[in-house]
Parts: C-alpha cells; structure tokens; sequence
C-alpha cells in the first residue's frame, strides 16, 4: 500500500492551470457545454418519468446517454491519439448541434415521445463520447504535466459543477416552459463549444517516418498497455467498481424524487444540484486529502461515504437530511472519480494518454451506463429501497479491492520516453507491415550471477509487453549453461520499432540492469527474425 509522501501531488495551487490562456477558453467553454449536457439529461429523464411514469425507462436515459461511452470512447481514444483532433471534434461538434436542434423541434411540437427520446439521448451521447477524448486531451496538454493533476480536478469539477447548476436550471426553465427550452440551451452550448476549438485548436499530430497506427491495432496497443501497466489496470478496476455500483443513486434520482420525497422537475434539479455542488466543493480540497491521507485511505472513505447516502436515499424521506447527505456523497464521488482519473493519466505515457483517458472514461461512464439499467431494473422488480442498499452493500464490500488492486499516481521516469540509444543496423529492413517479427537479445552470464540476472531480466516482461510484445520468455541454452535468451514477439516490423520508440526512462534503467550481468568484454546481441511461410 502507498505512503501518503508516494501520492502527493506538487502543485501550489488547483487553479494555477487557468492562467494559461488555452487552457482557460477550452475549459470554460467546456464547462457550459457540461452544463448544456446535463440540462438536457435531466430533461430527457424527468420528460420520459411524465411521459410513461416507468422508473425503468427514466434510468434507461442514463443508459443511452452514457452507453456510447462504454462502446466508442476506446476507439475514439485511438482517433485522438493518431488523427488531426480539431477537424475531428468541429464535425462532431456539428452533427451534436444539429441533433439537439431537431430534438428542439420535436419537443416544441409535442412529439418527443419515449422512443424519440431515447434515440435522440443515445445519438448525443454518441458526439460526445467521440469528442471527449480529443477534448481532454486538448485541455490536458494545454499544461505542463506538473499541472496535470490540477488540470485534471479542475475538469473534474467542471463536469461535476455542471451536475450541479444544469439541473437546477433545467428544473426551474422546464417546470416553466417545459423540455424544449432546454433542449434549445444545450444547442448553443455546442456552438460555444466549436467556436472554443476554432479559437483554440488542439495540437496537430506529430509527423513521423512510422504510419499511424490502424483503428484496431491503436485499440488492440491500448489494451495490452493498460493490462501489462499494473498502475493503470488497477485503477481501472477500481473505477469500473466503484461507478458500476454508485450509479444507482445517479440513476435512480427521479425516482427518489418522485416516489419518496413527493418532489416535481424543480425539486429534482435541487437534488442534483446537491449532488453536484458537493462535487464542486470537493475540489478546493481533494490535492491535500491525498496527500495528508493516501489514495487507499482516502477510497475507503469515499466508499463508506457514497454508501451512506445511497442508504439515505433509500430509507430516509425527510427532505433535509437526503440534501445534506447527498452534498456530502456528492463531494465523496467526485473526490474518488478525479483521483482515479489523475492517477490512470499520470501513469500513462504520452503516446497512449488519450487512450488511457479514454479507457478511464470507458470504465467510469459504461459501467454508469450499464449499471443504471440494472438498477432501473432491480428498482423495478424489487423496489427503490431494495435497489439502493443492495448497492451500497456493494460499494462497502468494494473496499477489500484495496488489496489486490492499490493506487497510487505515476512516477516521471515511468512515463517520459527516451531516444533508444542502439542503431538498427539491418542491410535490409522489411516493409512496416512485415510479420510477426521475433527478437532475440542474447546474454552471456557467470553461473554465480544467473539468479539475479534472472530476477533483473523477468522485470523487463511487463515494459516489453506493455509497449507491443504479444509473447515474452527467458530461455537458457542447454549447449551453452552461460548462454540466455531473451526473446519476444512482436505483430509487425512497425510495431517493432514503435516499441523501441516508446521506451522509458524506467524501462531503460530496467534493460540496464539486467545487462550489468553480462560477462566484461562480450557484446549483448540483438537478432530479429521475420516469419515467413507458415503451415
């Protein structure tokens, strides 16, 4: 388990990143459209509970507004890492505008019925699950990575601000005028959102002698760096839990609005605006909770939080204590979200960190979606307060993943990337796309050293696989007992030396230790070999 020291973050302040003009316009257009999205959310789900009074179908809204997550936003990881992100978020940001707008219509006219909501609510979530990744890194890099955490929370407060103000809002405008004014809202918080990535556009790609890599293979990479990045995978796990099981509260709100507290659209938008502003608060203060207290002390604390307040939900209908309550969870799930989301971030290298950013959401936002259906459905089969302490025993029992799965942030040489200083030295290299490519590097040991040797050369199973090696193993030459070979796989010649390129600084000092063991005056030889035929 980490130490608080090995978690602390070494910003003087959570607002240092707003003092770059970039920054600042991305963000703050991304806050309105934050709040543009969340209005329109409530509205969907409050419209569908008048509509068709099912608590089944007002959590499904949750589920098609944030199932595209679970389904797109590895891919569109893929694309932000590889593709020129301004065109790719202007024509998304396009096709959101003109949906909202039909949406708009529709609602005006009085023919937004079940199933057009939930077409119109997974459509949008589409657009922004394609965008979120190439927005975030767009903000993200508009920083230093030493503000990275900073700029990290204060994202995550916007997001979580915007749970917060846009429901209150649309509670207030749709108990006034009804859904389609605040349709109309969330259109022109896209348009704000284009005019901010023409104003500020996101770095072009990085133009190299390598092809980008194809939409499958950049997924493929993505995955088996998260699998074989114990850091990441941990806190992917730990974010997958932790949302699947919260999400009950979130998306059965309407429900608790409605059937226990007696309340309309407004005093819905109130308790999300509890929620959300706990959120928000929570952000002054989360850069030194974990530093005074550690990642995993601060998780167990977030997780009995939240799991209090899904038990107020469920049995408490005195309307005080459910908003002091909620403010309260509020402020543990964003605490835990932002946390889980600055430490997958600071653990990723830069050439995968919009997919590592993707992967997060993927696991935060799906398992919201998916979990949301499920506790719609157990709400409906079981009951309200049957649904909600069935979760909250959920997220106590979360708290033994601690174990198994630790958190901690990313240390700099784990994730800044080194020139290899070795030349290739082949008289001819084979075209990128030739494979699988097997690579042999061969050492020379003394019998006396062979046992650390083998603990130092078994280090370098993980960065190898990680950055694109689909097999790894040591081998000792039966002829030869100070003869041992390291010897992996990789699918093409491409990614060959996309692995070399995306060495570290940890994963250099890794290969230099295991090479310290080599006989003084024999070379470590490196072989490559190409598959030909195969039977």
């Amino acid at each position: 388990m980490n130490t608080p020291a090995a978690t602390a973050t070494s910003a003087p302040s959570i607002w240092s990143p707003l003092k770059t003009g970039s920054f600042r316009g991305l963000w703050t257009a991304g806050s309105l459209f934050f709040v543009g999205n969340a209005m329109l959310n409530m509205a969907a789900s409050w419209l569908m509970i008048e509509v068709t009074g099912s608590s089944f179908l007002s959590a499904l809204v949750q589920t098609a507004s944030f199932l595209p997550m679970f389904l797109l936003s590895l891919p569109a990881g893929v694309l932000a890492d590889t593709t020129h992100r301004r065109k790719l978020m202007l024509r998304v940001q396009g096709i959101y505008a003109a949906a909202a707008l039909l949406l708009t219509a529709l609602a005006f006219a009085g023919w937004a019925g079940p199933t057009t909501l939930l077409f119109f609510t997974f459509l949008l979530g589409v657009c922004t699950a394609l965008q979120s990744p190439s927005w975030n890194s767009a903000v993200s890099d508009a920083v230093g990575r030493k503000q990275l955490p900073q700029a990290i929370t204060l994202i995550s407060m916007s997001f979580n601000g915007a749970r917060a103000v846009g429901p209150a809002l649309a509670g207030l405008i749709f108990a006034w005028t009804g859904g389609g004014a605040v349709f109309a809202i969330a259109v022109l918080t896209a348009v704000g959102m284009s005019y901010a990535t023409r104003r500020w556009p996101p770095a072009p790609p990085t133009v190299g002698k390598l092809p980008a890599e194809r939409l499958w293979g950049g997924m493929l990479s993505a995955l088996r760096y998260a699998r074989h990045s114990p850091a990441i995978f941990a806190q992917l796990v730990r974010t997958a839990t932790y949302a699947g099981l919260g999400s009950a509260l979130w998306a059965l709100l309407p429900v608790i609005a409605q059937q226990r507290l007696d309340l309309g659209a407004a005093g819905f938008g109130l308790l999300m605006a509890c929620l959300g502003s706990g959120a928000v608060a929570a952000g002054f203060f989360v850069g030194r909770m974990r530093s005074r207290y550690g990642l995993d002390t601060l998780a167990m604390a977030c997780c009995v939080i939240f799991a209090s307040a899904m038990l107020v939900g469920a049995l408490v209908t005195w309307r005080p204590l459910v908003y002091v309550t909620f403010v309260i969870g509020g402020a543990a799930w964003m605490t835990m979200m932002s946390t889980f989301n600055a430490a997958t971030q600071t653990s990723a290298s830069p050439w995968v960190r919009a997919r590592a950013a993707s992967m997060h959401t993927l696991c935060s936002l799906g398992s919201f979606a998916l979990g949301s259906a499920l506790w719609g459905a157990v709400s409906s089969l079981l009951g309200l307060p049957a649904a909600l302490c069935l979760a909250a025993a959920g997220m106590l029992a979360s708290v033994a993943l601690a174990r198994p799965y630790p958190l901690r942030m990313g240390a700099d040489d784990e994730v800044t990337q080194v020139a290899q200083s070795d030349e290739l030295s082949l008289a001819n290299e084979p075209e990128f796309e030739a494979g699988p490519v097997a690579v042999e590097v061969v050492y020379c040991i003394r019998e006396a050293d062979a046992a650390r040797f083998l603990d130092a050369v078994r280090l370098l199973a993980v960065p190898r696989r990680r950055d694109g090696a689909t097999f790894w193993r040591i081998y000792r030459d039966l002829g030869d007992p100070t003869r041992y070979v390291e010897r992996f796989i990789v699918t093409s010649w491409a990614d060959y030396l996309r692995q070399r390129s995306r060495a570290t600084v940890a994963s250099t000092e890794l290969e230099a230790a295991a090479r310290s063991f080599q006989v003084g005056g024999e070379a470590v030889v490196t072989r490559h070999y190409l598959a030909e035929r195969s039977s």
